[in-house]
């Protein structure tokens, strides 16, 4: 009773990843994926940690010890995320006043709607047992997801959201879908994060402002999942525009430089 049984995969449009920062309790490791392969989902990487997997954590995996087995392991978060498409953070915190303006939360049900007809590698992470992702690294994902709990004790078990996270994109997506576009490359993600961030850099705005203007665009921009040709027409948009505040702003320095206050 309970066994794993002989069944394939099921073959989800887009290639889930679900990534843990830094997990804190061996056992917890082992219960993601129990939670992961119950839902269908194999396909798991872990940052901090060397792949010598305790006994605690073979025991709470049960019959998904596959999924351990196949788990990849990374030193930082940059060599994680170099081959996905869409890297998205998950938070249980809420915040009100001014830091709310940093946080445009999904829910999951809001992220399958978002990436209906998509195909590509997207990357789920989830931070640290008691702390969860720092803003830090928040800032370094596309898109924000929150499970809705309630509000009087929103901070759920680490495996448990994984597997409430898991059961919702098992139980929403559409394996039918027809009309597939393939998500934008790596590479290109990237050029597009770094070119949205040059034109809020170039905004003329207090210095103060500005980040909260970057993760804003980047917000927006990502929430659609664009796909390669979307992307490269956006990256050309953005472009000029990071061009064109650049030269204005230049050129504001530059009349400062020659006509200094007496």
């Amino acid at each position: 009773m309970g066994n794993r049984l002989d069944v394939d995969l099921p073959e989800y449009p887009l290639e889930i990843v679900f990534v843990l920062v830094q997990p804190e309790f061996p056992g917890n490791i082992g219960a993601v994926c129990r939670g992961m392969l119950n839902f269908g989902f194999d396909k798991l990487r872990v940052i901090g940690h060397d792949g010598n997997w305790e006994e605690e954590t073979r025991k709470r995996a049960k019959h998904a010890q596959s999924v351990l087995d196949n788990a990849k392991t990374y030193d930082n978060w940059d060599s994680c995320m170099e081959d996905v498409s869409l890297v998205i953070g998950t938070s249980g915190k809420r915040e009100l006043g001014t830091k709310i303006q940093f946080r445009h939360f999904l829910t999951p049900r809001d992220l399958i709607e978002n990436l209906e007809e998509r195909t590509g590698r997207v990357a789920i992470v989830f931070g640290p047992e008691g702390i969860g992702l720092l803003q830090d690294q928040l800032r370094l994902c596309d898109l924000l997801l929150t499970i809705p709990t309630w509000e009087g004790y929103p901070i759920l078990n680490l495996s448990h959201a994984v597997t409430v996270v898991a059961y919702s994109m098992h139980q929403d997506v559409d394996l039918e879908s027809k009309e597939e576009r393939s998500m934008m490359d790596p590479i290109l993600r990237r050029t597009l994060r770094e070119t949205a961030a040059r034109v809020a850099e170039s905004l003329p705005i207090h210095d103060s402002k500005k980040r909260g203007a970057r993760e804003q665009l980047i917000r927006t921009l990502m929430r659609s999942g664009p796909d390669e040709f979307e992307a490269h027409r956006l990256l050309g948009i953005l472009n000029d525009a990071a061009e064109a505040l650049e030269s204005k702003l230049n050129y504001s320095e530059d009349l400062d430089s020659e006509n200094p206050e007496d």
